[in-house]
């Protein structure tokens, strides 16, 4: 199911919301303009590599510096693809424009970039021996996700579902939609996790997700 259309209402210009896409678009379209071997290096550089931190002696003998912990950050305005990117930033767009009219802009900049450092500590507790650079605002968008319901629990959420070649139509109330995300981010991370694959299956950071959904509803309850 996919939303395009939320009752919410933007009064104002999202102006923080509009940057964080830019930033993340603008190193996106850096990283893959770079050549192939200088494009890895970029990814290997920024993106959070978990193995890094869980053994910081063989960390050093690669070449990398487990003492910067600049990646929890700077991985999370990098995407794998065309489809990631284009995915996190139209749910930035769709959920975060009335969430920083709420809180306004700093207080929005401040719940973005913690949830994202949340995330991305949430998927290095459970993938320590993982080798694959992570990367992705999901983290930081799942807290927007986060505070967005706590603060309009019953806007309504229009979503589309393909069925075959026919798109269906309907509406949920954020705290319904927001709810059945979250318990599909549980189950993919508890599958992962049993499968002693530290909960990253196919890719998908599960635990940054779920890491940065609570630790948007916590700190929207705690601005009030």
């Amino acid at each position: 199911m996919f939303p395009f259309r939320t009752t919410a209402p933007t009064l104002g210009s999202p102006t923080v919301t509009m940057v964080l896409i830019v930033a993340n678009i603008s190193v996106f379209l850096y990283q893959i303009g770079l050549p192939a071997q200088a494009e890895q290096v970029f990814v290997y550089t920024h993106a959070l590599v978990p193995v890094v931190y869980s053994h910081p002696d063989l960390a050093r003998e690669a070449g990398f510096n487990p003492d910067n912990y600049l990646p929890f950050v700077t991985n999370t305005f990098m995407h794998a693809g065309f489809l990631h990117l284009t995915l996190n930033m139209w749910t930035l767009w769709l959920f975060g424009a009335p969430l920083e009219d709420r809180l306004g802009r700093w207080r929005f900049l401040a719940l973005y970039m913690i949830c994202g450092l949340v995330g991305s500590v949430g998927h290095l507790a459970f993938n320590l021996q993982s080798t694959v650079p992570t990367l992705g605002a999901s983290g930081a968008v799942a807290g927007i996700l986060g505070g967005y319901t706590l603060f309009y629990p019953r806007a309504k959420i229009a979503l589309v579902q393909p069925i075959f070649f026919f798109p269906l139509v309907y509406h949920l109330p954020a705290m319904v939609f927001t709810g059945l995300w979250f318990a599909f981010q549980v189950l993919g991370g508890a599958v992962g996790f049993t499968a002693d694959k530290g909960g990253a299956m196919g890719g998908i950071a599960w635990w940054a997700h779920i890491a940065g959904f609570l630790a948007g509803l916590g700190l929207v309850w705690l601005m009030g």
